[in-house]
């Protein structure tokens, strides 16, 4: 029914206007009477054999929403009902924020894909924080945290830090938003030096708190080997939880789109199926150069179930969707923990 009636509709609209829309559409549905369980009935596979043990977390199943979606916090308990294992808040800043101008979200319909240059926009810490005091205990919410635009650049650890101490008693695990292609000064975020000092400040804080919460690092697609062999050894010599693999991509090769068409959207990070292929390849080399030393959430291109069992193979321990959420649908949930428990 979604890609027959809904997605037709939903993609003659504005992408970010559509997207507000679903959402408010999405909570007005789930306060009708007997409507959170039909969403649940129709969407959630209840399976002992789909649980995953993770960073002493437990999951219900491998099938995550990734950060960008939800973040503000406002509807993880309502997308609860569509059948994920978890669902990741953010990018979450100190401060709220408007992110870059509009227009800024663009659907590349031919290509299964979708370009954004959203800039980190979200209301800030402490509204999430008020969105996840709601939090009805459905299933893990991880925190994904970034920084501020307009922070200086030695001021970057302060805001993680901020975003961190503040977040730690309400999400499940961290994610150190450190690739997305969309922020300024993006450079020294992806310096090695200053990488191994803000996973060690947050470290530190970490340890300041009775029950320490995971923390890992999401990287960028556009990694050769040689940064991938870093980004191993970073993440073995500070001994971080694990690794999203990955962020979206500003790479533009073989798209079916026009080149009019990309240079009229311009910049942003692509996701959805042009990174299916690069995404699997960070998954498969991180787990083989490393021998399986940390755990891997494999993101990036999942519109079915075979897209996620190729993650799996490659190494991913979870997966997580976003793209392939909007142009498929919630039945792309189930359909992937159906072919799990089959494989």
């Amino acid at each position: 029914m979604y890609k027959l009636l809904l997605r037709p509709f939903f993609f003659a609209f504005d992408p970010e206007k559509i997207h507000h829309f679903t959402f408010s559409l999405i909570q007005f549905t789930s306060k009708i009477p007997g409507f959170k369980a039909l969403f649940r009935s129709l969407y959630v596979v209840n399976d002992k054999r789909l649980e995953r043990h993770l960073f002493g977390l437990t999951f219900k199943n491998p099938v995550g929403l990734a950060a960008g979606f939800d973040k503000n916090a406002v509807l993880y308990n309502e997308l609860a009902n569509f059948g994920f294992g978890f669902i990741e808040i953010g990018t979450v800043t100190p401060k709220g924020q408007s992110g870059n101008p509009k227009k800024r979200l663009f659907r590349l319909k031919a290509d299964q894909g979708i370009i954004n240059r959203m800039g980190f926009n979200n209301e800030g810490v402490e509204a999430a924080i008020a969105q996840l005091k709601k939090n009805k205990g459905q299933l893990i919410i991880g925190g994904n945290i970034g920084k501020n635009t307009t922070t200086k650049p030695e001021d970057y650890t302060k805001d993680y830090l901020a975003c961190f101490n503040a977040l730690h008693p309400y999400v499940d695990y961290f994610v150190l938003n450190v690739s997305c292609p969309n922020v300024g000064s993006h450079a020294k975020l992806n310096d090695k030096d200053y990488l191994e000092e803000l996973i060690g400040e947050v470290q530190k804080a970490n340890s300041n708190f009775e029950k320490q919460k995971p923390i890992l690092l999401k990287i960028a697609p556009d990694l050769n080997n040689g940064q991938l062999d870093e980004i191993i050894e970073l993440v073995t010599s500070t001994k971080l939880d694990g690794v999203i693999a990955s962020n979206t991509s500003t790479d533009r090769t073989g798209l079916k789109a026009s080149k009019a068409q990309l240079e009229a959207i311009g910049n942003g990070g692509l996701s959805g199926q042009p990174i299916k292929a690069k995404s699997t390849q960070v998954i498969q080399y991180l787990s083989e150069k490393s021998n399986k030393a940390f755990p891997i959430i494999g993101v990036g291109g999942i519109h079915s179930a075979k897209d996620a069992l190729e993650k799996i193979e490659a190494g991913a321990d979870l997966v997580q969707v976003y793209t392939g959420f909007i142009y498929e649908g919630p039945s792309l949930v189930k359909a992937i923990n159906k072919a799990l428990l089959e494989h």
